[in-house]
Formats: C-alpha cells, structure tokens, sequence
C-alpha cells in the first residue's frame, strides 16, 4: 500500500512540474579558416555556454565554390545547415538557385534586430530585388591602403605624424610611388597581379571611382561610357606594371611577402590582413612602421570594392524549419551581431552600427581608421555571375591579369572580358 501511495504521488507531484523546454541544436555551417576560423569557434564556444537552451554544433567547409557547391545541393534535399555564413556577393545566386529564405520583420524583432541597425550598403547587398532581406549583415571587408612609412619618409607622402599625405587623386599617387621607386622600393604597390580577386579589385576600385558600372540592374554588360572607364582602369594598372611600380604575375602569397619584407611602399589588399601586420609588429619580426587607410578617391569619386560576410536560413528540402528552431537561430544571429566587436580584430568593420559607433569600437586601431569606407563602399554587381568565385573573377584572371602586363591593349582586353560576362548569362 505504502509503495502505490508513493508511486501516485510521485506521478502527481511530476505531472505538476513544468515540462523542461527541448534543446534546440542548430547545424551551422561556414567557411572560416585560419584567425577567421579561431574567433569564430571562441564566438560559437561562448554562445553554447551563455544559453544552455541551444546547442551550435558548427563545421567548417573550404571557401569558395566547393563551400557554395555543397550548400546548393544539400539545401535542395533538406541535408543542409540551419545556418550559414554567406558573402552577401553571391546572394544573387543563391536567389536564383532558390535555396534562400527571406528574413522577416518578426524575424529580426526575434533577434532584437531592425534593419536600421545596418549600413546601408551592407542592408542593400543583403536584399534581393524586390527588397526582400534574404541575409543579415555581419561585417564589411574591404579593399584599403596599407603603407610602409619607413619607404616613404623624406618624401611629401608623410605628414609629421605619420599619416598619408598629398596622394587624394591618381597623379599624387602615382608620384607617391616613383618616390618610393627612388628610395629603393622594388614593387612601390604590391597587390597579387596573378591573381582573380587581386585583380579584380583593384580593377573594380578604379572602375567604380569613376562612376562606372560593370553590370546594370538590367543584366547589361558595361553600359553607358562604363566600357571606356574600364579601359582607363587596365590602362592605369599597365602603365603601374610598365613603369616597374608592381609585381609581375604575383600571387596573394607573394603579394602579402613583398609588403611584409619591406620592399612594396603600398600594399592593396583586404582589411583582413590587418592582423598579419599586427601579429608581425607584435613579435618584432617586422622591419618598419606601417599604417593602414582607405583607398584614396585616386579617380575622383571616394568609394572602394567591399563584400560582407552575412547570416542566411537555407531551404530545408520540401520541409519548414519549425518555429522553435527558427526562433533559436535568429536568438544566435542577434546574439553574433551584439558580439562582434571581437570579430572586429580579424580587421573588419561590424555592419551593425551599434557596435560600429560604440566607443571601444572607435578606440580599436588601426580598424577605426578605415572604418568610413562602411558608409560609401561599392558591392559587386546584383548578377548571378558575380561576387566570389564567380564567372567574373574567372574573366578577371583570364583576361585583365594578362593585360595589365603587356599582353594584349587595353580596349581589346576590355571587348573580351565583356564577352566571358555575356556568355556566363547565357
């Protein structure tokens, strides 16, 4: 008799308790290595320790093409992640390949978000044409101006504080660096010339600083004047190789070496090689003072290539993600964007714009310095065959790398990346 009274009130007294809420596990998958992939698990590890409710079971994947690949194909068959890193650059493929849902309101309200909380170029790259927002901003990385102050001391380049000085248009830079050259620097600008993404950058950079347009809303290749503005941008490129001013068919690798060693006055390369000069500088393994800037308005127009990292719910097959779970998954989005001062130290610019003007945001250098750029950077083209590891790059290496040393003119150059563009359309 004792035991079944024990037993009814023990099922009483557990029918009376409050039923524990299920853990949520979210599979998150991104393509972040090296110092990228250390702060990211530190990120991942802190979250699962702060909310004991959600468990981020998190993999990493190789960057670019295969990391998009797998994601295209897993998310049609409901294999894929709950949550992915994305480059808000290949958005507009992931629209077309369908595997993208839209981020709501109530979405973000979920994540303590709103949209206004975000640059606006970064919020722009994140939205599809018709203004849908298919991703949340994470960060803007950026093309910008290392330099070496030891190469360019004596010359009318460096103020007394060491800052850049007198190089806010094309003929100051460029008479930057045949002061360089005559102080001995062997390639005055390094960037990786051999290279798909160095190239294309730097070609981007100079053809969007003179209000070009590479691809139009409408899909057409170099409208307007914009084809005679890209023959400019080889046109200068070249003449920076003809004069001896850069590296001849460099790769990243060799590009970053050049700069590092103390032979490039001028280092063209994104924001995330800020922490190789300050890891460098830290072990007193570099020779020389080096400070970091945006990229002068060299062609008149204050503007540079950038990209973002962002967050995107892939489709799960033919099934929806329950609201619990989406409900987790934005909680860990907004979760990121409030701690992403410590991603910051990869050398990119939060897009969230609470943490961007916070003040120890403003006092983390050299980041602060270039931090601007968020306001009017230039995003790949909206097409299909743009952003990383697309069909434009591939024309870029194909064709503009070539150029730039020699190989064939400008306008010829110009005339066949614009038709590798057009056919990748088809």
């Amino acid at each position: 008799m004792k035991l079944f009274t024990s037993l009814v009130t023990a099922a009483l007294l557990s029918g009376a308790m409050p039923v524990m809420a299920e853990t949520q596990n979210i599979t998150w998958w991104d393509f972040f290595a090296g110092g990228d992939g250390v702060r990211m698990k530190a990120l991942i590890q802190q979250f699962n320790e702060e909310n004991p409710d959600i468990k981020v079971n998190a993999t990493t994947l190789e960057w670019g093409t295969p990391f998009y690949t797998k994601v295209r194909t897993s998310a049609a068959v409901g294999q894929g992640p709950d949550v992915m890193t994305y480059h808000l650059s290949r958005l507009p493929m992931g629209l077309k390949e369908g595997i993208l849902t839209p981020i709501t309101d109530a979405d973000l309200a979920a994540a303590d978000l709103k949209q206004d909380d975000f640059y606006a170029p970064a919020l722009a790259a994140a939205k599809g044409p018709d203004g849908t927002l298919y991703a949340v901003p994470f960060d803007i990385h950026s093309t910008v101006l290392f330099y070496n102050k030891k190469l360019l001391e004596g010359t009318p380049y460096l103020d007394a504080d060491g800052n850049l000085t007198g190089v806010d248009s094309l003929e100051g830079f460029e008479g930057a660096l045949a002061a360089a050259k005559e102080k001995g620097s062997t390639a005055p600008i390094s960037y990786a010339t051999g290279d798909d993404g160095g190239v294309y950058r730097v070609f981007y950079t100079l053809l969007a600083q003179q209000g070009g347009e590479l691809i139009s809303a409408d899909g057409q290749v170099l409208p307007g004047d914009s084809a005679d503005k890209a023959v400019r941008a080889v046109e200068i490129m070249t003449k920076w190789y003809e004069n001896g001013w850069q590296p001849e068919q460099a790769l990243y690798e060799a590009s970053v070496a050049l700069f590092t060693s103390g032979k490039s006055a001028f280092f063209f390369n994104g924001a995330w090689e800020v922490p190789t000069m300050v890891d460098l500088e830290a072990k007193k393994e570099l020779g020389f003072e080096w400070g970091v800037a945006e990229i002068p308005p060299l062609m008149g127009k204050q503007t540079n290539w950038a990209d973002s990292h962002g967050w995107a719910i892939p489709i799960q097959g033919k099934s929806e993600m329950s609201p619990e779970k989406r409900a987790a998954v934005m909680k860990l989005i907004g979760w990121m964007e409030k701690h992403s001062l410590a991603w910051a130290a990869a050398g990119h610019i939060p897009a969230y714009k609470p943490v961007a003007s916070s003040d120890e945001f403003k006092a983390m250098k050299p980041n602060s310095n270039y931090a601007g750029l968020a306001d009017h950077a230039t995003y790949d083209p909206r097409s299909p065959v743009a952003g990383v590891a697309s069909p434009v790059y591939d024309a870029a290496v194909n064709v503009l790398a070539p150029a730039i040393h020699g190989y064939m003119p400008a306008d010829e150059a110009i005339a066949q990346f614009r038709a590798e563009i057009e056919g990748a359309m088809k």
